[in-house]
């Protein structure tokens, strides 16, 4: 019986896949809310949307969908220009180099250390370590993959819907702190243009990763299942630049009504990641329902006539 329900979970996971995307192309709207449906075993409210999931389909059907500026920021490299003009360069990743296509990749020139990104998004990265050992033919491969995929129909983010403009970024690798196995990274949830709290993933690398969310000074919030049960005596000491972190959000975040500001740390600098509209599509599972009530509650929607 286990594994009957195993089998037909697997294949409405693919019947999905391939149908919502092709009903997003018709009417997002409608692909959205069935898909909310499966995810939540609930109706999606537009009309007087409470939780953070639901205030984020509004925004994708919306606004986020059609505005410029929004566009522009979930590019990862026109993202750039933009964090220059709000005078945040300096926290910006070095490139080496920005290519139309996989041909156009010097691999003889990059560094033993370097990252390869599409623009566009998310999850579609290389992380070269050591370069003797990658294997060119391969990475080559799934770099011409991603680089003809529609990801972002799958959950109706057109802010991702680029075509033309597709570029492979050639970004520094970012060494973690001294004393970390692993990069520090901090998402920073910006509501109409205030940073209001850092989420913090402790344990990735032991496979067992634990979520946690932080006010601006370094409070736990009881928001995530993890911070639940975790004992009272539990200390998470204060990162060194958490305090630059959000003023660089604060600065980067005014213009929309709701963003989360990844952020990397290294010995205590601030590295700006990307800016990210629509976490997990508006589908977030794995918060639990009275956090995204009160994340819900922190976003105030534009009207709009």
């Amino acid at each position: 019986m286990f594994c009957r329900k195993n089998m037909f979970s697997k294949l409405l996971s693919r019947l999905v896949k391939f149908i919502i995307p092709l009903i997003s192309i018709i009417s997002p709207k409608v692909s959205v809310k069935i898909l909310y449906r499966l995810c939540f075993k609930r109706n999606l409210n537009l009309k007087n949307p409470q939780t953070l999931n639901e205030k984020i389909q509004w925004l994708k059907l919306n606004l986020y969908n059609n505005d410029p500026l929004v566009k522009i920021c979930a590019d990862k490299y026109t993202v750039r220009e933009y964090i220059k003009s709000k005078g945040c360069g300096s926290i910006l990743n070095d490139i080496y180099g920005v290519y139309n296509n996989v041909n156009e990749i010097p691999w003889d020139k990059l560094p033993d250390k370097f990252v390869l990104k599409w623009n566009f998004c998310n999850g579609f990265n290389i992380i070269c370590q050591d370069k003797k050992l990658l294997n060119i033919t391969k990475v080559s491969k799934q770099l011409r993959v991603w680089g003809k995929s529609n990801k972002h129909l799958l959950y109706s983010e057109f802010q991702y819907r680029i075509k033309k403009e597709r570029k492979i970024i050639c970004e520094q690798f970012i060494e973690p702190t001294e004393g970390h196995s692993s990069l520090e990274d901090y998402k920073i949830y910006c509501f109409n243009g205030v940073a209001e709290y850092v989420m913090v993933c402790y344990g990735r690398e032991s496979g067992d990763p634990k979520f946690y969310y932080f006010d601006r000074n370094w409070t736990l919030m009881k928001l995530s299942v993890d911070a639940l049960n975790i004992s009272d005596d539990f200390c998470f000491p204060k990162p060194k630049g958490l305090d630059e972190m959000f003023y660089y959000a604060n600065k980067i975040s005014k213009p929309f009504p709701f963003v989360r500001a990844d952020f990397y740390l290294q010995n205590g600098n601030v590295i700006f990641g990307e800016l990210t509209f629509t976490p997990s599509g508006g589908f977030d599972t794995k918060r639990i329902y009275e956090t995204d009530l009160h994340l819900g509650q922190k976003l105030i929607l534009p009207n709009i006539i």
